[in-house]
């Protein structure tokens, strides 16, 4: 290897030159006069011992020599400017600790964290499960992600996501007492993650709302229900989001083409002072970046019926600018 490279500035018009297949288009790019690129690339060339252009044409061609030196000088510069931009970017790594869901954070985000390693390998999450309205409002936490109706007082609160709930049970369970129809219910333990308000709305839907109730088991929050329903415990209320895998997996299934909207939505929320750091802005467009390319693909939509209810309009942010 020589112990000397080649000078920059010969190398840049060189590469210019060569990419652009004109001194002139060159010039124009670097700023410089189009005999500063004649000169560099004859300096260059000088320095070599041999010619890195044919100068036969209007358009430039390289020579076998030229050609073999290109790619090097373009991979150079591009491994310059892609080191230059990380060090000028706002710094995307550290600790982030982030409160979510129970059910979400299990059975959604845990699933789909590698991709966002990947993209910020800097980054270490702290991932709580949790649903309380304090959580954007502690020192300690950085991003939640709640389930409510988004009026959490003074904080930077955005739509995250609305979904639909319907009934979900294990393939094995289907198996050995099946469901077919939605009568067939009254044969099955029905597991609640709320005071059964729920499935109240759902069976006013299905117009069973008379449904005789067998066994019923209340759970503290969907995430236990949905554990329940993959132990064939019963039956639960899945939503389109945290189930949609699981369905698609065939580990759920979801026997009724019903779905009903759930009474709240899941926001993103944080303090207005962590708000513009690169690390939460950098979380918070992965959320919502994610949400929307997995929702075309989710498996429910082709097989359900929504029952669209109108919902009150939330007192917070809601726009496509974070």
């Amino acid at each position: 290897m020589p112990s000397r490279l080649p000078p920059l500035n010969p190398l840049r018009a060189f590469e210019a030159a060569a990419r652009r297949g004109s001194v002139s288009a060159a010039a124009r790019e670097l700023n410089v006069t189009h005999g500063a690129i004649s000169h560099q690339i004859r300096a260059l060339e000088q320095s070599f011992d041999t010619p890195l252009f044919e100068r036969n044409g209007k358009r430039l061609k390289l020579t076998p020599q030229g050609a073999l030196l290109l790619p090097a000088v373009t991979s150079a510069f591009d491994g310059i400017a892609a080191a230059t931009a990380a060090m000028t970017r706002p710094a995307t790594s550290g600790e982030l600790t982030v409160t979510c869901v129970a059910a979400l954070l299990s059975f959604w985000l845990i699933p789909r964290m590698d991709r966002f390693t990947e993209q910020f390998p800097g980054v270490t999450l702290r991932l709580i499960a949790s649903n309380d309205a304090a959580s954007p409002f502690s020192p300690d936490v950085d991003v939640s992600i709640l389930y409510g109706d988004g009026n959490w007082g003074d904080c930077w609160t955005r739509l995250w996501s609305r979904f639909s709930l319907f009934p979900v049970a294990g393939p094995t369970l289907l198996n050995m007492q099946p469901l077919r129809s939605i009568r067939d219910l009254q044969n099955h333990v029905l597991l609640h993650c709320d005071d059964g308000r729920e499935w109240n709305t759902w069976l006013a839907a299905a117009d069973t709302r008379d449904l005789p109730r067998g066994r019923q088991h209340f759970m503290g929050d969907a995430r236990l229900a949905t554990e329940a329903v993959l132990h064939n415990q019963g039956v639960a209320l899945g939503d389109s989001i945290t189930a949609g895998d699981l369905i698609a997996k065939g580990e759920l299934v979801a026997p009724f083409d019903l779905a009903v909207p759930a009474n709240h939505a899941l926001y993103v929320a944080c303090r207005s002072d962590k708000r513009a750091a690169p690390i939460v802005q950098a979380f918070i467009d992965w959320l919502f970046a994610t949400i929307e390319s997995d929702m075309p693909h989710e498996p429910l939509t082709s097989a359900r019926t929504i029952l669209r209810q109108r919902q009150p309009r939330s007192r917070v942010e809601d726009d496509s600018s974070i």
